[in-house]
């Protein structure tokens, strides 16, 4: 096992089971206002010190980059631990249990270890570069649709940044007036999570419109590892930029493209 995939895992487990005692506490969960439709909770800033606590004993001197806060390391710039110590925090405030806690680690731009792990339901997703992607320890394979016939698509809405409202109102009419074959849409509230579906086959396809870095970088290898694509809205590589991402085996990214450009 990778070193770093181990130090992750370490990490991502003792949050989750840090999330895990406060929800069956709501009492001590105390929640505020972050930007337009977004929440923070304590939890969050716990869970976020007690990962950098563990990944800074055995890599004192990485970047790390958190949804709650960034730290820049002196040395080492070229490796960056990418984490979300809880993507899904309305979710969490509601007691909606689906929720996650998201690690990857970048080294020289390219993502080479990522674990995901929803603690409610003990699933730990693990990846690393070449070596496939895993679901408890069994190897993940992603769905095998070979059209979008019958296939169920996740998204996630921008309630953050209404400024993309309209276009994405637009997109999702496209794919859901022309896309007549598709069975359903999922918005479950954890964009993580819905990358590590369609990694594990669940869902056959995801697209969101502007997300963050730390809302995919996690889950992005797994669905590579796992034999899928991750793409931008036009079929190339500047997700990481743009934070317009399409996923799913070839074949759906394909016709999901094809949907979206036409």
């Amino acid at each position: 096992m990778h070193p770093m995939l181990n130090i992750a895992i370490r990490a991502a487990r003792m949050a989750g089971n840090l999330i895990v005692k406060h929800y069956e506490t709501p009492d001590a969960v105390k929640a505020s206002q972050k930007g337009i439709n977004g929440f923070v909770t304590n939890v969050d800033h716990e869970a976020e010190r007690l990962i950098v606590e563990i990944i800074r004993k055995s890599y004192p001197h990485h970047t790390i980059i958190g949804e709650e806060s960034s730290e820049l390391a002196e040395e080492d710039t070229d490796i960056q631990w990418v984490i979300d110590p809880l993507d899904g925090t309305t979710n969490f405030i509601k007691r909606f249990p689906h929720f996650s806690v998201s690690i990857a680690v970048r080294i020289k731009g390219r993502t080479e270890v990522a674990v995901v792990y929803d603690p409610m339901r003990n699933e730990l997703f693990t990846a690393s570069r070449g070596q496939g992607a895993q679901l408890n320890g069994y190897r993940l394979r992603g769905g095998s649709a070979r059209d979008l016939d019958g296939t169920i698509l996740a998204t996630s809405f921008p309630f953050k940044q209404k400024q993309h409202a309209n276009s994405y109102i637009a997109l999702v009419s496209k794919l859901f007036v022309h896309c007549a074959q598709c069975a359903d849409f999922r918005r479950t509230g954890s964009a993580v999570l819905d990358l590590a579906y369609v990694a594990a086959g669940r869902v056959d396809g995801f697209f969101e419109i502007s997300s963050k870095p730390w809302d995919f970088a996690g889950s992005e290898l797994l669905v590579r590892e796992a034999g899928s694509l991750v793409t931008d809205f036009t079929g190339g590589h500047d997700h990481l930029l743009s934070g317009n991402i399409v996923a799913g085996n070839p074949r759906v990214v394909k016709a999901m493209l094809s949907i979206m450009h036409n």
